[in-house]
């Protein structure tokens, strides 16, 4: 029977795995192979894809990607082997675990000796919490795969040495399935390779996490095992001889709990021990004659070993690597047929082409002998290995208790509620965003106010005063009110991110999100945009497909960012006032964003990214606690970016639109303002008829100032194009000055619509009041609630920011494909607003 067959709640050991390519490569790595347990929990809501359990962990698979796995089941009344149930031994004493404590004395660190540490292991093993406990750098830390979207660096002194430390994605093996782990592996083992790597692994999932530990072994690496969030492990009371699987394995092992910092101190004193020169390392760990920790010799059995070493003298004859190490693990990279080892071979030797027809050769020879893959039988003996080795030092309880995760996840994926709970938490998050968010808005706006009332005050009149109330204040102060909103949502995307449920959501997604072009990974970088597509596009790293990789990429723009957040509040606040509709209104921007995303892709997949259906192998993590520490770093981080973004491009962006819109000065037409203001001055009418009258021709002048200014010509120049959407000259110019960060639109709308700002008003009252009485030519409204909602459609939908664009260029390889989502963007926005406008009318 396959996998796909196997009933829910029912046990069955691999018998065989099949397909072929990248998908066969990914599913043995991750442990199914040969002989392995592997447990069906249940179906996502639209039945695909399914949950598994297999090594203590939790996968999700397509079940068309299950049919290809063979299985026995497993009988009910088979009882675990004896030697298997573990408890009977003594428990090894705990260990001692201490905090780091940094070296004091940075003075002299311009003389310290460098030792450059690259931090490695399987995504959610703990990485980057280990990164900044150690260097008090705050990276962001997720709960799911495919958080550090690259490598990041940080320092420590301590033990008389300045420790470079990076942080490199998370990855399952060292075989080059994505950009990721093709660039972790060219960095490991490069020119610049870093001295040592520090290779992370979850304690509690010990058969898995070592595969990549075996990995970086037989490349002769230097490796110390940090064995994390071992108080977890502590707590499940297993008997674990982790000095006995050191010597085994032959690389140093130290428990930590990175989380909270225990342990670090012993852990980087066994990585100073290894320092060139350091003569301290544990003398059954290391191989004097080398100056090396002793390596690895992972036997591969009667019929794979003969063709291993006859491509390692081969290799050693034909290249320059003639280290046995790297000899050899060229040759296992050969008879794996990785295509990275097979370009490097052809383009830096001459030789090259020789090498791979001996590895064919080889490969011919072994499909006659035993009719298996050769990375089949290579993974196989691997996890061979590990099972060995933990066998003799490591006794897990099969208590059968149902862990939490598992309760959760009967829940929150099951096949009936695991939608309806999935969309409450987007709507609560939406509503939490703009009714939480209003309290300490209205704050910040008054604080605006006024300091542009008290700066106005000090100063006398002139462009540096205008510049600077109209222009500095009035515009960074009209984005800035919205920070507290983006504080809230960026918490409730840390919160999903950190305790695993982001996870969950690809896995209840995936089938949805295949039928419509995207693959179940993609939803990760999806909700990611919510936050920030510049990020979010990053992630799209973690994608193995590259057609399916820019297939998300140019989609992600129409997923609804927080920068555009502050015109949807400022819209729907004037327009739809009553909190429900607020809301309604919010919700359907952000699902029609989805929506016209998951539809363009089925688009681009169905025409110009044909083919290359990649499966969906995901690992969904444990359930833990969102940590004060990270959420805190989480929501600083983006608030901080958001914030230097006020001091940079929205500053910028501000002083260009008032510079713009304040010359030509109109002097002549001032001048008559002026004769008439008086005139109304020295009226006989009463005080309020007079301040009306003046205002109406402050205000008059303030618009005329504006149709003819930079701005407003530039706006009328638009205005053709965006006539049949609603929109006038004013909303074609704050569209304009979007282009560059869409929160400038809502400072643009702030110079333009309120002219000089008059101090001492609320900006955002101010503007809005202005928007609802705006006045066209002929007498109606500029703005009605169908115009302000087509408008906020067209701000989502149309050209993303500068930033993305260059991130979607850089990701891609090329500037066309960032050209491209601006091109697509903008049609397809006034396209979707046409419809919608012009619909409208004819419903009345």
């Amino acid at each position: 029977m396959n996998l796909a067959q196997l009933k829910t709640g029912d046990k069955a050991v691999i018998v065989r795995v099949g397909g072929s390519g990248a998908f066969r490569k990914r599913i043995l790595e991750m442990g199914f192979v040969q002989g392995k347990e592997i447990m069906s929990v249940h179906n996502a809501p639209l039945k695909d894809p399914i949950y598994y359990k297999i090594l203590d962990y939790n996968v999700s698979l397509r079940r068309k990607d299950a049919e290809l796995i063979e299985v026995r089941p497993l009988e009910p009344l088979m009882e675990p082997h004896p030697e298997m149930q573990g408890g009977d031994e003594e428990l090894l004493p705990e260990p001692q675990l201490h905090s780091l404590h940094r070296m004091q004395g940075r003075a002299q660190a311009g003389t310290l000796p460098t030792l450059r540490i690259a931090l490695l292991g399987n995504p959610n093993c703990g990485k980057t919490s280990l990164f900044n406990q150690a260097s008090g750098a705050h990276e962001h830390v997720g709960n799911y795969s495919g958080v550090t979207v690259e490598a990041k660096t940080g320092h420590i002194y301590y033990g008389g040495y300045r420790l470079e430390i990076i942080d490199l994605p998370g990855t399952y093996s060292l075989s080059p399935y994505s950009p990721e782990e093709l660039y972790i592996r060219s960095y490991i083992t490069g020119d610049e390779r870093p001295d040592l790597v520090l290779n992370v692994i979850d304690t509690c999932n010990l058969e898995r996490n070592l595969y990549l530990t075996l990995q970086l072994k037989e490349l002769g690496l230097p490796v110390v095992v940090a064995l994390n969030m071992f108080d977890e492990f502590i707590a499940r009371k297993e008997y674990f001889d982790y000095p006995r699987l050191s010597r085994l394995l032959g690389v140093p092992m130290i428990p930590t709990v990175c989380r909270t910092g225990l342990g670090l101190e012993a852990l980087f004193d066994e990585v100073i021990s290894l320092a060139p020169g350091i003569k301290s390392a544990d003398p059954q760990l290391f191989d004097p004659e080398r100056g090396k920790l002793r390596p690895l010799r992972i036997p591969y059995g009667s019929t794979l070993e003969p063709m291993i070493e006859e491509l390692t003298e081969k290799v050693k004859e034909h290249t320059t690597l003639h280290d046995p190490i790297l000899a050899r693990s060229t040759a296992i990279k050969l008879l794996e047929r990785d295509e990275d080892i097979e370009s490097q071979l052809l383009h830096r030797y001459a030789r090259g082409g020789f090498l791979l027809s001996a590895r064919d050769f080889a490969l011919r020879r072994l499909k006659e002998e035993r009719s298996e893959e050769a990375e089949a039988l290579i993974t196989d003996a691997r996890y061979g290995f590990i099972s060995g080795a933990l066998k003799e030092t490591y006794r897990p309880k099969h208590s059968g208790k149902r862990t939490l995760t598992d309760r959760i996840d009967d829940i929150v994926t099951h096949r009936l509620w695991g939608f309806p709970i999935f969309l409450a938490l987007m709507a609560f998050m939406f509503f939490c965003t703009f009714a939480l968010g209003q309290y300490p808005m209205d704050l910040i706006d008054l604080g605006v106010a006024k300091l542009g009332e008290w700066v106005g005050g000090i100063m006398a009149d002139g462009p540096l005063r205008d510049l600077i109330v109209d222009g500095v204040i009035a515009g960074v102060g009209g984005v800035i009110v919205f920070l507290p909103q983006i504080i809230i949502l960026y918490l409730f995307i840390s919160l999903l991110e950190d305790s695993g449920y982001m996870a969950r959501a690809a896995f209840i997604m995936d089938k949805l999100m295949h039928k419509m072009g995207l693959h179940g990974k993609s939803f990760i970088p999806l909700i990611m945009g919510f936050g920030c597509n510049v990020p979010a596009v990053m992630s799209t790293r973690m994608i193995e497909s590259r057609k399916s990789r820019l297939v998300t990429m140019l989609v992600l723009p129409f997923m609804s960012c927080s920068a555009r957040l502050p015109v949807y509040i400022l819209l729907s606040g004037a327009f739809f006032p009553i909190p429900w509709q607020a809301t309604l209104v919010l919700f359907s921007l952000y699902l029609i964003g989805v929506l016209v995303a998951v539809c363009s892709a089925r688009l681009l997949k169905s025409t110009t990214f044909k083919g290359e259906d990649i499966p969906f192998v995901m690992e969904l993590p444990p359930y833990r606690t969102p940590t004060a520490r990270s959420i805190l770093i989480h929501v600083w981080t983006r608030a901080k970016q958001y914030l230097q973004k006020m001091g940079t491009v929205i500053l910028a962006a501000s002083i260009l639109v008032w510079f713009m819109s304040y010359y030509p000065r109109q002097n002549d037409a001032r001048a008559v303002k002026d004769q008439k203001v008086e005139a109304v001055q020295a009226s006989l009418l009463p005080e309020v008829e007079k301040q009306a009258q003046v205002d109406s021709l402050e205000h008059a002048f303030a618009i005329y100032h504006q149709e003819q200014s930079i701005i407003g010509r530039i706006g009328h120049i638009s205005e053709p194009i965006i006539r049949p959407l609603g929109f006038d000259w004013k909303m074609g110019v704050s569209i304009v000055s979007g282009l560059m960060a869409k929160e400038v639109v809502v400072s643009t709308m702030g110079v333009i619509y309120t002219g000089s700002g008059d101090d001492g008003e609320e900006a955002v009252a101010q503007l809005s009041e202005r928007m609802r009485t705006e006045r066209r030519a002929d007498g109606a409204p500029s703005f009605t609630p169908i115009v302000a909602y087509t408008f906020m459609l067209f701000v989502l939908l149309y050209f993303p920011c500068i930033a993305t664009l260059i991130a979607i260029g850089r990701e891609a390889g090329h500037w066309r494909w960032g050209a491209f989502a601006a091109v697509y963007s903008c049609a397809l926005a006034w396209l979707v607003c046409f419809i919608v406008y012009q619909t409208s009318l004819l419903l009345g």
